[in-house]
């Protein structure tokens, strides 16, 4: 696909959750299910089965938030479609308000791995 270029100013955090996304075309409603697959304050991303237009808006509820935005992206990928998705101002994410089922912050991961990891054996140096 090539190289897109990284145009987020939040870090992403990769997470697993199944959604209904709906979005409407010429007066017709779709509804179809997705996965999130990573979200910030600001967007998101899913992978469906098929296309969402870029431009489209799509919403989607969780038990104690809704979200809308605008599709800014939208690539095949072996395994599906994959469907970035920016937030309007009053649908940002926050972890208070939702958590995906599955949800990972990989600078966390990354510190704690950090922490744990022993120290190097010291390398032998030239004999004399």
């Amino acid at each position: 696909m090539g190289s897109m270029q990284e145009r987020r100013s939040e870090v992403r955090m990769m997470c697993a959750d199944m959604i209904e996304v709906c979005w409407k075309i010429g007066g017709k409603t779709h509804r179809v299910t997705g996965l999130l697959e990573d979200i910030s304050p600001s967007g998101a991303c899913l992978q469906m089965e098929g296309a969402v237009p870029v431009g489209a808006e799509v919403r989607w509820h969780t038990r104690r938030q809704e979200f809308a935005g605008w599709v800014r992206y939208c690539v095949y990928r072996e395994i599906g479609y994959f469907i970035g998705v920016e937030f309007t101002f009053r649908a940002r994410w926050s972890k208070s308000l939702y958590q995906p089922q599955h949800l990972l912050d990989l600078r966390e991961l990354a510190g704690k791995s950090e922490l744990t990891r022993s120290p190097r054996p010291a390398r032998p140096g030239p004999s004399s």
